[in-house]
C-alpha cells in the first residue's frame, strides 16, 4: 500500500514539474516574476518573525530586570530581618531571594540565547534583502535584454527582405505608394491654385522690362 501511495505521489510530482517546466518554456518572464513573488512574501513572513524574535527579547530583558530587583530588595530585607532577630521575616526573605535569583539566572541564560538568536535572524534576514535585490535587478537586465531582443525581430522582419512576410512588406508599400499620390495630389492643388497669381505677376514683370 505504501509503495502504491508513493508511486503515485512521485507520479503527480512529475506532472506538476512537467507543467511547470513548459509555463517556463512558454512565459519565462512570468514565471521568473512568479518565483520572485514567493521569495518577496518568504521574506515578508521573515520579518514578521524577526518582529516577534525582538518583542520577546525585550520582554525576556523587563522579566530579568524585575527578578534581579525583587532579588535585590528581598535580600536587603532578609539582612535587616536578620539583624533584628525577626527569624520568620529572615526566613521569609531569604525564600523568596532565592527564588527570585534563581529566576534571574535563568531568565539571564534565556536573554542571552534570545540575543544570539535575534543576531543571528536579523543577519539572516539581511541577506534575504540582498539577495531578493540582487535578483530583481537581474531580472530587470533579463527583461531589457528580452526587449530588445523582441524589438530587434520586429525591425529585421520589416526591414529584412529575405526574412519578413510578404504581408508586412506589403503594407509598407502601400503607405509608400499613399505618401506617393498624396504629395501629387497637394502638389497639384498647390499649382492649380497658384498658377492665376503666378502668371499675371510673369505678365507685370514683362510689361515692365518692355517700357
Amino acid at each position: 500500500m505504501s509503495n502504491l501511495l508513493t508511486k503515485i505521489k512521485n507520479a503527480v510530482y512529475a506532472d506538476l514539474h512537467e507543467a511547470l517546466d513548459q509555463k517556463e518554456k512558454q512565459n519565462p518572464i512570468m514565471m521568473l516574476n512568479q518565483y520572485l513573488r514567493q521569495c518577496e512574501q518568504e521574506t515578508e513572513k521573515v520579518r514578521k518573525l524577526l518582529e516577534r524574535q525582538n518583542a520577546l527579547k525585550e520582554e525576556f530583558t523587563r522579566e530579568y530586570d524585575h527578578a534581579v530587583e525583587l532579588a535585590e530588595k528581598r535580600k536587603h530585607q532578609a539582612d535587616i530581618a536578620s539583624k533584628a532577630g525577626e527569624t520568620t521575616l529572615y526566613d521569609f526573605a531569604s525564600q523568596e531571594h532565592s527564588q527570585y535569583a534563581e529566576r534571574a539566572q535563568r531568565l539571564s541564560h534565556v536573554l542571552q540565547q534570545a540575543k544570539q538568536q535575534l543576531e543571528e535572524l536579523e543577519r539572516k534576514y539581511g541577506e534575504m534583502k540582498h539577495k531578493l535585490k540582487d535578483m530583481n535587478i537581474r531580472r530587470m537586465e533579463l527583461m531589457g535584454r528580452e526587449n530588445i531582443t523582441r524589438a530587434h525581430n520586429r525591425i529585421n522582419k520589416v526591414l529584412e527582405e529575405n526574412t519578413f512576410s510578404k504581408k508586412a512588406f506589403s503594407g509598407f508599400q502601400e503607405a509608400e505608394s499613399f505618401i506617393d499620390r498624396l504629395e501629387h495630389q497637394v502638389n497639384s492643388s498647390y499649382y492649380r491654385n497658384t498658377i492665376d497669381a503666378r502668371i499675371a505677376q510673369l505678365e507685370k514683370e514683362m510689361k515692365v522690362e518692355e517700357s
